[in-house]
């Protein structure tokens, strides 16, 4: 064995090596991060470099796959010729530069998410003009480069003082002595791909303990291949008819009446308020968690717009977010339905012609727009969009082939004052706003408008001389959004339409969503509230709401009747229970008053009493009544998507 690792497997030996130390210091690193949050007992921090060993040199062996072929089939005699002497150390350097690369993007990652690689990683491979520009504008990457490559280097020539190079390219072998380690390390590699799953180091319900136990690299590479989860493959379920029984009880109003029996929630709303066709400008906030709102006892003084506006509105105080992700709350505010297992429906195939907000707009006259400071090919926006009942504004390119309902009209540059890497800064989107507003207004045409910000990511970089704070930060990027809405608040006041316009102000999820818990309930809270409605009191609506119950609830504000195919609610209504849906990719919580079920895959089901005064959620048993209420709202959301009932 000790000739095995000085002949000619050296080499693989000293990878791999290097492979599981920088990986142990990434995950150093990361625990170091994450005490900052949570506590971990001794069993935690055991099971946290414990498992995290076991899928390091798992990752380690996958990645050295090739090398251990190579070394299989390659035969003495070439493999001791001059071209592999320059050849392998080449490629040596590429990998271990990439792998360092790779650990540097992991720790940036996490700073932005506090997870390892995930579905979010993935996109972004897909999306590189946005992420590459957002990575430029946020870290010196020149300087960077420059660390990881100087690092590589010393890695290398450190092997060839330690004569690894030379003992792997002057041991004799043959056929026979380097059959066994090599095909041992092709079985292990092998068999780790396809035995291992990501989720075995997904045990305990501690986030931070979760994710430091995954290797960042063999995370990324599970998220890609598990892109999408059928929920009846992998959740626990109910009766179909049972099922839609639950739902359509739940969904019941004191004005509803459902058009269909079986599987639908198809029903109609008769207001018994008088209707009127305000115009309507929806404001959906980049990562505005509710906990930078003084009313959330924020103090740092960041969003004094805001907070004055709630106090001067029909204000949600207790509204929580679907997701964690802007297509999750595009989801929630268009299509009004619980997060379905794996990327958002947003994100999906054959999500065109739906039964969304926009198609009740419609019915009623408007015209739908959806106004995006960057590019609106991201996330499959401008198609989501675009084929869903809205016209298109957004800063985008031209592609080929592409083809919406709607129409598509580009931002033009002499609209533009400042723009970063993920799109015009929020006053540049607004008086693009205002300028279609006027032009609406000239031709008689109500209209109804949902705006996307981009200034509250990062790189947290917008006009300079707005706001006191230095740009860089998310505090500065909070502070400077509130600024520009104001502005344009402000500026709209002395429009001829404005009398008749209503805003709503809402965020498309937090700034972040780790926490101690698997699903921390306080990371989706978020700010929601309703300007300018006629012939309404300034209400604080402190009952538990959901995104997804926004427009169903606006509606019953300004009296419409109309058809109804969604998972929201007239929170006013006095049939309406307090509840919220929400999840991560693989996971789905159901919360009504303290009570809280999360469904996992593997059909798992933990039940859990929440108390929002210490954020703390302790293992609990409910009836299988309320856990079926849970698992209903989820079953029936995949149903109606998957098989077509959420189309027009």
């Amino acid at each position: 064995m000790k000739k095995l690792f000085k002949g000619r497997f050296a080499l693989y030996f000293a990878f791999l090596t290097f492979f599981i130390i920088f990986s142990f210091t990434v995950r150093t690193l990361l625990f170091i991060s994450a005490c900052h949050h949570t506590d971990f007992t001794l069993f935690e921090i055991v099971k946290i470099f414990g498992i995290g060993l076991f899928f390091d040199i798992g990752t380690g062996l996958i990645i050295a796959l090739p090398y251990a072929l190579f070394l299989l089939f390659v035969s003495d005699k070439l493999y001791r010729k001059k071209w592999n002497k320059i050849f392998t150390p080449i490629i040596l350097f590429i990998f271990i530069v990439i792998t360092l690369f790779s650990f540097f993007a992991e720790l940036t990652f996490w700073q932005e998410f506090e997870s390892r690689f995930n579905f979010i990683a993935v996109d972004y491979l897909i999306y590189t003009y946005e992420v590459i520009h957002n990575i430029n504008e946020s870290y010196p990457i020149p300087l960077l480069l420059a660390a990881i490559l100087i690092i590589a280097f010393v890695i290398t020539y450190g092997l060839y003082k330690l004569k690894i190079f030379s003992q792997t390219f002057e041991s004799a072998s043959t056929k026979k002595s380097r059959s066994v380690p090599s095909i041992t390390l092709i079985v292990f590699a092998v068999a780790f791909i396809i035995f291992v799953k990501n989720s075995w180091a997904e045990q305990g319900n501690n986030h931070y303990t979760n994710e430091l136990s995954k290797a960042g690299t063999y995370s990324f590479f599970a998220a890609f291949k598990n892109n999408e989860l059928n929920y009846q493959d992998f959740y626990s379920q109910v009766d179909d008819k049972m099922a839609f029984e639950i739902i359509r009880n739940q969904l019941k109003e004191s004005n509803s009446s459902f058009i269909n029996s079986g599987k639908s929630i198809k029903r109609i709303i008769s207001s018994k308020n008088k209707a009127y066709k305000p115009n309507v400008i929806t404001i959906t906030i980049e990562s505005l968690s509710a906990d930078f709102l003084a009313h959330y006892g924020n103090t740092q003084h960041l969003t004094p717009f805001l907070d004055s506006s709630a106090n001067q509105s029909v204000f949600f105080s207790n509204m929580y977010a679907t997701g964690t992700r802007t297509v999750r709350g595009m989801e929630a505010l268009t299509l009004c339905i619980p997060p379905t297992p794996g990327s958002s429906i947003v994100r999906r195939m054959d999500n065109e012609h739906l039964f969304t907000v926009g198609h009740v707009f419609k019915n009623q006259g408007y015209t739908n727009t959806f106004f995006y400071g960057g590019d609106g090919y991201f996330d499959n926006m401008n198609h989501f969009f675009g084929n869903n009942g809205y016209n298109i504004v957004d800063r985008g390119r031209k592609l080929l082939n592409e083809t919406y309902d709607g129409s598509r009209t580009m931002i033009q540059d002499k609209d533009v004052t400042f723009e970063n890497a993920w799109g015009i800064c929020d006053e540049d989107i607004f008086n693009v706003v205002v300028k279609d507003a006027d032009e609406k207004y000239k031709h008689h045409q109500l209209f109804n408008n949902f705006i996307m910000t981009t200034s509250n990511h990062r790189p947290y970089t917008f006009p300079a001389n707005k706001i006191n704070l230095a740009q860089g930060t998310r505090e500065a990027a909070v502070r400077y959004t509130d600024y520009a809405i104001e502005k344009f608040i402000e500026k709209i006041k002395n429009k001829p339409w404005f009398e008749n316009t209503v805003i709503v102000i809402v965020a498309d999820h937090c700034a972040s969503s780790a926490g101690k818990n698997e699903i921390d309930i306080s990371k989706y809270q978020i700010p929601c509230m309703i300007l300018n409605l006629k012939n309404t009191a300034n209400t604080n609506i402190n009952k538990m709401t959901s995104q997804i119950d926004v427009f169903p609830t606006l509606w019953g504000f300004i009296g419409w009747n109309y058809t109804n195919d969604f998972f929201g609610k007239n929170v006013l209504d006095s049939n309406y229970k307090p509840r919220v849906v929400l999840g991560t990719y693989q996971k789905l919580a159901y919360m009504q008053n303290d009570s809280l079920v999360i469904l996992s895959p593997q059909r798992k089901i933990e039940s859990y009493l929440y108390d929002k005064s210490k954020n703390e959620q302790r293992k609990a048993n409910f009836s299988k009544e309320f856990t079926n209420k849970a698992i209903a709202n989820y079953q029936t959301a995949y149903e109606l998507f998957k098989n077509g009932g959420l189309k027009e």
